[in-house]
């Protein structure tokens, strides 16, 4: 990762975390640089295991509530789907999700804020959206 873009992200770490009155640890640190280095929405057992491999001693319990924490200053996304385990989306841009029934694997569908309003104005009379979570599920259509 380029270093004024590495040093952009920590900056914005570092102050999400202070605004909630929390201190930027190693472990919420390594946590959020995980989810960044492989944007494919991984589970919180999928972060212990990449997160060991910088701190070996880090415990299950540690990365949930790394995870919560980082939920909780919009860092990133939670994605839950039908019974599967929580994914951990660092993609904070409006977007939707294809998740594949065969792999299981989950893909980024980026919107246009054209079609965001497409949907927006689908909801009900009086209401706003205040966040949206859209998820599509298939798999491909190969013979």
């Amino acid at each position: 990762m380029h270093s004024k873009t590495a040093d952009s992200l920590q900056n914005k770490f570092n102050q999400k975390l202070l605004d909630k009155g929390l201190r930027p640890t190693k472990q919420r640190s390594c946590v959020y640089d995980v989810l960044l280095q492989k944007k494919d929405h991984p589970t919180a057992d999928e972060v212990l295991v990449r997160v060991r491999k910088k701190l070996p001693s880090i415990s299950l319990a540690t990365v949930y509530n790394c995870l919560e924490t980082l939920v909780d200053c919009s860092l990133v996304k939670q994605v839950n789907m039908d019974r599967s385990p929580s994914k951990y989306c660092p993609n904070l841009t409006p977007h939707a999700h294809f998740r594949c029934s065969k792999t299981g694997r989950i893909y980024d569908l980026n919107l246009q804020e054209d079609e965001i309003n497409q949907l927006k104005e689908l909801l009900p009379s009086g209401f706003n959206a205040e966040n949206f979570d859209l998820t599509f599920s298939g798999s491909a259509n190969l013979p």
